[in-house]
């Protein structure tokens, strides 16, 4: 018995190491943001009639657009562009969120986008959580939080739960797999968190990864990390039905639009 306990923890040991080592393999693979984001904070359809809907955007990279050529060609524009043709009406657009952030950050993030009084929020935030081994109960409290001091200024608030990042390309197993066990776990949590607050989640690992999965090649951008233009375009496209059907059942937007 002493020796089959030794050889496990031999065997967990091992697995530990070389979970480390391949976790700072993929942060030399990927590389450090050279060149933030396309600036995305401005008016969207100027020339539709009516005052604007005020959208901030908060979270991480991916929702600051990184790997996006173009302002037109980021997450929180596409929504935004989407979001005004279905209103009728102007969208401005805040987004404090920023390349590496985590769930602790969006302290931050929300007391900024108040100043802004925001009508709509929408997070993209956790894949930091899951990929720097942040504590994730900790992690889903702070979107909880964010969440419900969001929804008590008013706004209306949109979750894009944390994908399973066992579609990253960098990542091998062993590392691959507890990412994945990881990510799971936090959109679980995050779900929970979202719903209790008032916000609504969007699960992103159910409605996205089937096609960075089928097509990685397109989806991701040159550090095969980030989404490419093509990845940001189908991310907003899975998350504008849930975004809208969110947004009439609080009455932002009639249920005929």
């Amino acid at each position: 018995m002493t020796v089959l306990l030794g050889a496990v923890v031999a065997v967990l040991a091992g697995t530990v190491v070389v979970i480390v080592g391949q976790a700072r393999g993929v942060q030399r693979v990927v590389p450090v943001a050279m060149q933030p984001p396309p600036r995305a904070d401005g008016l969207i359809g100027s020339r539709l009639p009516g005052p604007p809907l005020t959208m901030t955007i908060l979270g991480d990279s991916f929702a600051a657009g990184y790997g996006a050529g173009r302002r037109r060609e980021t997450l929180g524009v596409l929504l935004g562009t989407a979001l005004a043709r279905r209103a009728g009406r102007p969208v401005r657009l805040h987004q404090p969120s920023f390349v590496g952030a985590m769930s602790s950050d969006l302290t931050h993030q929300v007391r900024a986008a108040l100043t802004h009084e925001p009508d709509v929020a929408i997070i993209f935030v956790g894949g930091n959580d899951v990929t720097r081994f942040a504590p994730l109960r900790a992690a889903a409290r702070h979107l909880g939080d964010a969440v419900g001091r969001l929804r008590a200024a008013g706004c209306h608030v949109i979750v894009g739960t944390c994908p399973d990042l066992r579609i990253l390309p960098p990542l091998r197993p062993p590392l691959r797999w507890l990412a994945s066990l990881r990510s799971r776990w936090l959109a679980a949590a995050q779900t929970a968190e979202v719903e209790a607050a008032g916000g609504y989640p969007i699960a992103l690992a159910e409605l996205l990864n089937p096609y960075f999965e089928a097509d990685p090649a397109r989806m991701f951008g040159t550090d095969r990390f980030h989404p490419s233009p093509e990845g940001y375009a189908r991310t907003a496209a899975v998350c504008l039905p849930p975004l809208l059907a969110a947004l009439r059942a609080e009455g932002v937007l009639p249920h005929h639009g």
